[in-house]
């Protein structure tokens, strides 16, 4: 079984800074790359970096090409893609494997499937999950956009074939604002994926995200580690994730848990993966995409299952079998995380950027929460990349525990020189339509901005 001494990271911020502590801990040499506005970073203090550009994304995180050949000429035999960025692209996975260098991932003719939406879908409504009711395939123009609606009712969805993030995403109320929807999701959609194809949906209203991790390796061995409500959005961003989703019912969770485990084996997918759902007025899941990477919200379901899931990634990216069964897996208690991100909540979530003059967690020293950063007492925020600083996450033996034991943590957070949404989390955890589970994914409870 082969080994990685040398993994290079080709990301940044708070993902990097957790891949490294993974590797650290396995005694593997974490090599980062990394862009000008980031040289100076706290995370990598120490440790080997080399530089790929300006801060211009598209010069230094984007570059293929520049990335590869920074890990052949460091030496590295592997490298992880965090999420973002590369993480999702089969062209920079088939470059890092023809240059000798793993790429920590799912095959490129694997996340090439997942990436474009409608045969994913199709995939995963042959392996028994139930889809959302909409359009055979990409709608070629406005006209049969316009007849699948009429045929399925409105309000639909129209979403980018190859997109992600809610980006190339648009409501579609009636039929004549279908041109002007239309118009706009492909436009957004060709410059962000390069990719104007649509597909539609029927818009389901008042649901709820859930989604559940996988793992699986080259055997043909798959596992899950639960669910996750990721219910709390702005703008389909995802705010808070928590785990178990306590609305689902458990005849609904245990079916489309078999349901997922099957589907990831059916298209020979390997590594970490989360497929996501939305919980339907009816109580049924039904299937949205997979992503094939690793998730921002992924420190819940370690927590509740004390398995590292970039050690999990390494391990089977080496050709290593899983090493656990799914009857080995213990879903203990409850799991609750926020997103901390330099913004200001109270100025329509205006980016913050600047120098953090004062940093602190107080409750970082207790063992059931956990802090996830790549910032410090005098660190500058850049204004070039997305706005996470910080994600704190919470373990209780219940919901009603966990997250009295967020806020607390939360409560202890100082950070002074930059607006944060730190507000807005404390009044979403306090606010009764949370506490009591009555939300979905159309507001963000206990806050209005």
């Amino acid at each position: 079984m082969k080994r990685f001494r040398r993994l290079f990271i080709a990301n940044r911020g708070e993902v990097a800074a957790r891949i490294a502590r993974t590797c650290d801990r396995l005694a593997i040499t974490p090599v980062f790359g990394v862009s000008e506005a980031d040289r100076d970073a706290p995370y990598l203090r120490g440790c080997e970096s080399v530089l790929l550009g300006p801060a211009r994304s598209s010069e230094s995180y984007l570059a293929r090409e520049r990335i590869v050949q920074a890990a052949v000429q460091t030496r590295c035999s592997a490298l992880h893609p965090g999420w973002g960025f590369l993480a999702e692209d089969p062209l920079f996975a088939s470059l890092c494997e023809a240059h000798g260098v793993t790429f920590i991932g799912p095959p490129p003719a694997v996340m090439q499937k997942l990436g474009r939406k409608t045969p994913a879908k199709a995939s995963m409504a042959a392996a028994g999950l139930k889809l959302i009711p909409g359009s055979d395939g990409v709608v070629h123009g406005v006209e049969q956009a316009r007849e699948v609606a009429n045929a399925i009712g409105f309000p639909v969805l129209l979403k980018a074939e190859s997109g992600g993030g809610g980006r190339g995403m648009r409501i579609v109320r009636k039929a004549s604002e279908m041109k002007a929807a239309y118009d706009s999701a492909q436009s957004e959609s060709l410059a962000c994926f390069a990719d104007g194809r649509l597909y539609l949906e029927k818009l389901i209203e008042g649901g709820r995200h859930i989604e559940i991790q996988l793992l699986a390796d080259k055997y043909g061995k798959v596992v899950h580690m639960g669910e996750r409500d990721c219910s709390v959005q702005r703008n389909h961003q995802k705010l808070i994730e928590e785990s178990p989703a306590t609305v689902l019912n458990d005849a609904e969770r245990e079916q489309t848990l078999a349901a997922a485990v099957r589907a990831t084996s059916a298209i020979g997918y390997v590594g970490a993966g989360t497929m996501e759902f939305l919980l339907d007025e009816g109580g049924e899941l039904r299937f949205m995409e997979m992503n094939a990477r690793l998730q921002v919200e992924h420190p819940v379901s370690e927590m509740r299952t004390d398995i590292d899931l970039v050690e999990a990634q390494i391990r089977i990216a080496t050709g290593e079998p899983l090493w656990f069964s799914q009857e080995d897996i213990r879903l203990r208690g409850h799991a609750i995380e926020c997103r901390i991100n330099a913004e200001d909540p109270e100025s329509g979530f205006a980016p913050s950027p600047g120098v953090i003059d004062r940093w602190e967690v107080a409750l970082c020293g207790d063992e059931h929460v956990r802090v996830d950063t790549h910032v410090e007492s005098g660190y500058e925020v850049p204004p070039h990349y997305d706005s996470l600083i910080c994600k704190v996450i919470a373990w209780g033996q219940d919901r009603d525990a966990a997250c009295d034991r967020l806020t607390e943590a939360l409560q202890s957070l100082r950070c002074d020189g930059i607006s944060t949404t730190t507000p807005m989390h404390l009044a979403v955890l306090s606010s009764k339509e949370f506490r009591e589970n009555r939300y979905d994914t159309s507001a963000v409870p206990g806050w209005e901005s």
